[in-house]
């Protein structure tokens, strides 16, 4: 909803009583509100573009990525065929890439599609697709470089890593500002806005469409802010230390694999992207050489345990790392995180050793989950996937239509164009409260507050150049 009040503002000082002095002071609420929601819009459009841009490439990952590598992910069954047992397809595969560690395998998605393997080789990561029915290798795909793959590096960490996690968590909690202040100034300014339109002042079409746009995505906006935040480098990783020392957790911890771990589902499977969020810390335990050498598993087997065991499908198989390892078998439960489970089938007798689901779930971790299924579009299915696309689509206009309306009105003049503003805290003290509670609740906007307000008091306002390009009010 950045700059959707720039018209509307400048309506209300033109169209009423002679100004009064707290007006010419700038601390009214209305115009207060304004200047931070005008600079709010600086940090997080930028960010926020990306991000809706990333996430429609996310959300049609399915539909996009057999388009662009068809050779690749799409097979013709031919008739009388059946599919090759996956241990015949896995054997291919280290063929192919010898001195190669094959970390994991996911069952075709339908019957028109490759068998993929996750390969760590000398050169990075590799997606390795093998047509089931003839056995052989189609080819491979960095994970990380296919459309998909850069749309979750960017969407994640701006392919800075964790500065870049910073950085979209600083937006992030900037954004909360935006929308806050956005409903405040759509509320307040609707008269001027319906004044403006009747008269057909220029740009008021879109600034009407701007700001009952944000009215709509503001909810939505603030729920993904607020769903995302458990992935963010600080607040994420503080907030899970929090929990954890009260006894719960954003993730669950299978305690039947922390007997023995070697590492977690996560780490396991770094390049996968199907690991579910409330497994991804999960232990895996090891099998024991000494037990079950009568027979030796197969990831067949893996495969047929945890169909038997009520797993859904189509499910990934993390492979053993060693003679201790264990193949785990992963449910994704793609629309539903309460039917998410693994279990870990140990390599020689065949036998289950440990399994964890949603039911285990720390309530916390229960709750993230949810919020993450309704996040990346998937927890109801084609309906969540096209509100989640909609809005997608209504953020990328709001970046659009809010710098355009800034650049409408912009002055000819040396100067920024910036509303002024200042938000009269002593004389609200409801509102310091709130800006105290959101700055310590969000620590890294605490810190950014505090540097904007040092650099408003101890430069903006003594430089006279300054104080005139950034319209500060004394």
């Amino acid at each position: 909803m950045s700059g959707v009040q720039g018209g509307t503002a400048v309506v209300e000082a033109r169209t009423d009583a002679p100004d009064s002095k707290a007006r010419r002071r700038g601390t009214g609420l209305f115009r207060a509100f304004w200047r931070w929601h005008f600079y709010a819009s600086f940090l997080v459009i930028p960010v926020v573009l990306i991000l809706a841009a990333t996430g429609l490439i996310y959300l049609f990952r399915f539909q996009l990525e057999p388009v662009l590598h068809a050779d690749l992910m799409k097979v013709v069954q031919p008739a009388g065929l059946v599919a090759q047992p996956y241990q015949t397809q896995l054997d291919e595969v280290r063929a192919a890439f010898p001195g190669s560690t094959v970390v994991s395998m996911t069952e075709p998605s339908g019957p028109d599609r490759s068998t993929v393997f996750s390969v760590d080789t000398a050169a990075g990561p590799r997606d390795v697709f093998v047509d089931p029915y003839e056995g052989k290798v189609l080819g491979s795909l960095n994970p990380d470089r296919t459309l998909s793959g850069a749309a979750i590096l960017l969407h994640g960490e701006l392919m800075a890593g964790r500065w870049g996690e910073y950085v979209i968590e600083l937006a992030a909690c900037w954004a909360i500002v935006m929308a806050l202040t956005g409903y405040y100034l759509f509320l307040r300014g609707r008269v001027a806005r319906a004044r403006r339109r009747a008269a057909g002042a220029a740009g008021a079409v879109l600034r009407s469409r701007h700001g009952r746009t944000g009215a709509v995505l503001g909810i939505g906006l603030l729920f993904l802010v607020v769903s995302g935040l458990p992935w963010t480098g600080f607040w994420g990783a503080k907030t899970q230390e929090f929990a954890t020392s009260r006894g719960t957790s954003f993730w669950s911890e299978d305690p039947g694999a922390l007997s023995n771990p070697t590492s977690t589902l996560d780490e396991s499977l770094p390049h996968s992207h199907t690991v579910p969020w409330g497994l991804g810390k999960t232990g895996v335990p090891r099998s024991n050489p000494a037990d079950g050498h009568r027979s030796v598993a197969t990831v067949d087997t893996a495969i047929e345990v945890g169909a038997r065991n009520g797993l859904r499908r189509p499910m990934t198989i993390a492979l053993p790392a060693g003679d201790e390892g264990v193949f785990s078998a992963i449910g994704y439960a793609f629309e539903d995180p309460g039917k998410e489970r693994s279990l870990h089938v140990d390599q020689y007798g065949g036998r289950v050793v440990s399994t964890y689901g949603y039911q285990d779930y720390p309530a916390l971790a229960k709750v993230v989950s949810q919020g993450i299924a309704l996040h990346e579009g998937r927890r109801f299915g084609t309906v969540n996937l096209w509100l989640t696309a909609a809005f997608c689509a209504g953020v990328l206009f709001m970046c659009v239509s809010g710098p355009l309306m800034w650049w409408r009105r912009r002055p000819k003049g040396r100067a920024l164009g910036a509303p002024r503003g200042r938000l009269p805290l002593r004389a609200t003290p409801a509102l310091a409260v709130l800006v105290v509670a959101l700055a310590v609740f969000l620590p890294l906007f605490g810190i950014s507050l505090l540097a904007v307000l040092l650099l408003d008091q101890l430069v903006l306002r003594r430089v006279a150049g300054l104080r005139s390009w950034f319209n500060v009010a004394r």
